[in-house]
């Protein structure tokens, strides 16, 4: 560990700046006017941190401290230092222009980072740990489908160049078909045959079990993103893996999203882009012109007004980013089922109108009463909606 320290400091406020990487974080301190006090190195172990704590404080009451990679490498640290009561901002990393000026190493990081939190350019709040469970199912689920589309790329490309017998025979079949007679092959034949089918059947039974996987992933994710949001859940277009990357984007905390145009500018005005090439859509925005009739309805509406159906799009983008973002910041409690049935019993009025008067997100308890049919039992349907069971 190396440090410079400067002397008579333990009577000011100091800020704190954090490099932080995979083995080590590089901690440095600046005093209130931005003068430079001292830094050092540490391990990213539970008493590095601790030293780390001590390093800051030794030199006076710390106001801030600035992290890179809250998220990631630094996640450790900001855990440690919001235990002890230390107010941490999230820093972005300077970019190329600030780095060709000021040079790159770890302490010229660490001391900028401090100064963004001195100068205020860095504010926002960290991520939390609310939505962490989901980040990590989000991301196994996304290589889930990364490592099928893998696979099953490589099945087209060995059938290409597979003997013709083989070729003829499992060529014309498409998607599950293929994977399902592959998977239950049973190689023989010459030695080229042999390799070439048993490669074809180990692709196959891999494409089967990362399907399975990738469906009870998006299950307990559901239920994850459900618990955490009901209403964010029950917006038209919002599935799972749609509600859980916005909670990730969120954080846990969305107080960092101050206002809907900061969040309309953080998802350009679109939660989750599907764009390729020349062509720019919005799934949520053509999911519901598609198949919400409210939103059909305001379609023919602005095309009757004259306008094209971009504008449109653009309107109803607008729209989707007010909706996403009043779901992330409001507090919804959806009651049990066992609170809105003698209400709407002894009132006998809908399920909607008896969430109202719990003061609950209403479109969850709409959706569910849509879906229901009068044989239906309300109670567990309600508690299967709840548990995406």
């Amino acid at each position: 560990m190396t440090s410079a320290v400067a002397a008579d400091t333990a009577d000011q406020n100091v800020f704190g700046g954090v490099d932080s990487h995979a083995d080590t974080i590089h901690v440095a301190v600046i005093s209130d006017n931005g003068g430079h006090l001292a830094d050092a190195e540490f391990a990213t172990t539970t008493a590095g941190y601790a030293a780390a704590m001590a390093f800051l404080t030794a030199h006076g009451p710390v106001t801030a401290i600035g992290v890179e990679r809250t998220a990631s490498y630094g996640a450790g640290f900001t855990r440690a230092a919001r235990a002890c009561g230390h107010r941490v901002v999230e820093v972005n990393r300077p970019d190329r222009a600030e780095r060709r000026r000021t040079g790159k190493s770890d302490p010229i990081d660490a001391y900028a980072a401090a100064r963004a939190a001195l100068s205020g350019r860095a504010s926002s709040a960290p991520k939390d740990d609310t939505v962490a469970g989901i980040r990590a199912m989000h991301n196994a689920a996304r290589s889930a489908v990364k490592a099928r589309t893998a696979a099953l790329n490589q099945i087209s490309n060995i059938l290409v160049t597979a003997p013709e017998t083989i070729r003829a025979k499992y060529g014309p079949l498409k998607g599950t078909d293929r994977t399902r007679a592959l998977a239950r092959l049973r190689p023989a034949g010459d030695t080229l045959h042999v390799a070439v089918l048993t490669a074809l059947k180990s692709l196959a039974r891999r494409v089967t079990e990362l399907t399975a996987e990738h469906e009870a992933l998006t299950r307990a994710l559901d239920v994850e993103v459900t618990a955490q949001n009901p209403g964010l859940r029950a917006a038209y277009g919002v599935g799972p893996d749609t509600a859980a990357q916005l909670l990730i984007t969120a954080g846990g905390n969305p107080e960092r999203m101050r206002t809907e145009a900061s969040f309309a500018a953080l998802c350009g005005a679109a939660p989750v882009p599907a764009s390729s090439g020349r062509t720019n859509r919005h799934r949520i925005a053509l999911t519901r012109m598609a198949g919400d009739p409210r939103t059909r309805e305001y379609v023919t509406r602005q095309t009757t007004a004259g306008r094209t159906k971009k504008e449109i799009i653009r309107l109803l983008k607008r729209a989707i980013a007010r909706e996403i973002f009043r779901c992330l910041t409001t507090t919804v409690t959806v009651p049990g089922i066992d609170d809105l049935l003698p209400l709407r019993r002894a009132k006998n009025i809908t399920l909607t109108a008896a969430a109202q008067h719990f003061g609950t997100w209403p479109t969850a308890i709409s959706r569910l009463e849509r879906g229901l049919s009068r044989n239906d039992d309300l109670s567990n349907a309600y508690r299967d909606w709840l548990q995406a069971a």
